[in-house]
């Protein structure tokens, strides 16, 4: 498989991974979500100065208003923290 390929595949086993512990198994209920950022995104929720903001970007995933994350707007998350990260790096 390509990089890209198994990056993919990376994305959609660590979707699974969380939206599978609890409720459906196709989205990530609150807590899911909450679990997957400590676990797979440590760096982000340390920068983060307080549980609001922590609470904003989970609600910020949520862009249909249904109180779960689907896999589509997970995808959205990774897309756009890459792009951020992007940036930054390219800067240095």
């Amino acid at each position: 498989m390509t990089q890209l390929e198994t990056a993919m595949g990376i994305l959609t086993k660590t979707f699974d991974t969380y939206a599978g512990s609890e409720g459906k198994k196709d989205t990530l209920s609150k807590s899911e979500a909450k679990k997957m950022l400590e676990k797979e995104l440590p760096g982000l929720l340390q920068a983060t100065k307080n549980k609001e903001q922590v609470d904003q970007l989970l609600a910020g995933l949520d862009m249909n208003g249904d109180s779960e994350v689907d896999f589509s707007e997970f995808v959205v998350l990774v897309a756009a923290l890459t792009c951020a990260c992007h940036g930054r790096c390219a800067k240095k």
